[in-house]
């Protein structure tokens, strides 16, 4: 296959953008979306439109923008690029770093977030090229992903017992899942929900009511969004908003009250949302976030808890080789490694309340 070569999405592109995303060969991500794209626009990040083509592959590539005094521009590749295998990613990140060239500005480094497997041999093809292995940022850079494909009966034939049998009894029991509309009552309710994970006790790092509010009505504008709670004496139990993107689903926000009285609800939520989205045409159905496969037994992971519910649907946990950096300038990237990234994140969150990336 021919090397890439990179330039700007036309504006013919971009106004088509979730069309590009979702032909890409791994099928897109939530996260190059349009809809989130409007998101991070408000929340500090400039998307940059990055087009990589070989041969006959057209690949579309968000990158997130923040310019920094001194030290010059970040790209943050979310999710990407979704080029297909390790040395793809090489060769493409040689077209964006021509790119950069090409145009003259003053990129000092790019940092992707590819969704492959963590292995050997990509880890090696990484380090090979000069990548710089940083902190992974999403919360699925390891998570339970569910083949969906199968029947309903033999879907719930393949789930893990303990989850096949908390939705069988829920269903026993009379749960009710409702789907929700999409407006300001339902997404005060989760909100408040969401802060009551665990027992109120899990560390889960909330962003604004403002930033999730914008986030579920963009998905839920543009049909690739719902909400769905469990009642219990007349106020909300549990909730899940869930996501179709493609073929994907995602498990992206949940919350839920301490102390319920029906066993199985949250499972019967999810289960509800995945034949849903089923009929939607999702394959595979993204938990989004657990442990890492060799410490799900580790009562010390503050996603313990989490990990456990998700893997009562799926045994199958999945590493992704998580972030990585593309050094353009080395001489402002040590000073952004060494103190500025530091430094700027925690400046965003005394100004904002909010997480940098």
């Amino acid at each position: 296959m021919p090397a890439f070569t990179a330039r700007f999405a036309s504006d013919g592109e971009i106004a088509r953008w979730d069309e590009l995303v979702l032909a890409n060969p791994g099928g897109g991500n939530l996260l190059q979306s349009e809809a989130f794209i409007d998101v991070k626009k408000r929340y500090g990040w400039t998307p940059r439109y990055l087009v990589l083509e070989s041969g006959e592959t057209t690949v579309a590539c968000l990158a997130l923008e923040k310019t920094f005094p001194v030290l010059g521009t970040l790209w943050y590749l979310i999710k990407g690029p979704d080029v297909g295998d390790a040395a793809a990613v090489i060769d493409a990140l040689d077209a964006v770093k021509e790119l950069v060239r090409r145009e003259r500005l003053r990129v000092f480094a790019v940092k992707i977030e590819p969704d492959l497997v963590d292995d050997e041999r990509s880890r090696a093809l990484f380090s090979r090229a000069g990548l710089v292995k940083t902190f992974n940022i999403q919360p699925n850079d390891s998570t339970a992903v569910l083949d969906v494909a199968p029947d309903e009966r033999q879907l719930l034939r393949t789930l893990h017992s303990r989850g096949r049998n908390a939705i069988r009894r829920a269903q026993r029991e009379g749960v009710e899942v409702v789907r929700m509309p999409a407006d300001e009552d339902t997404y005060r309710q989760m909100f408040a929900m969401m802060g009551q994970v665990g027992q109120g006790k899990a560390n889960v790092a909330l962003r604004s009511y403002d930033y999730y509010r914008r986030f579920w009505q963009n998905f839920a504008d543009r049909g690739q969004g719902r909400m769905y709670f469990v009642f219990e004496d007349g106020a909300p139990a549990v909730g899940a908003f869930v996501i179709n993107y493609g073929h994907k689903g995602t498990y992206k926000d949940g919350g839920s009250i301490p102390r319920r009285k029906a066993y199985g609800d949250s499972h019967l939520v999810q289960w509800t949302a995945i034949n849903d989205l089923k009929a939607e045409g999702v394959t595979s159905y993204d938990f989004c976030g657990t442990p890492p496969s060799d410490r799900l037994k580790d009562t010390s992971h503050p996603h313990h808890g989490l990990g456990l519910f998700k893997t009562s649907f799926t045994k199958t946990v999945v590493d992704y080789v998580g972030c990585w950096d593309l050094v353009i300038n080395p001489v402002a990237y040590r000073a952004w490694s060494s103190i500025g990234e530091r430094a700027f994140r925690q400046l965003w969150w005394r100004r904002h309340r909010q997480p940098f990336y």
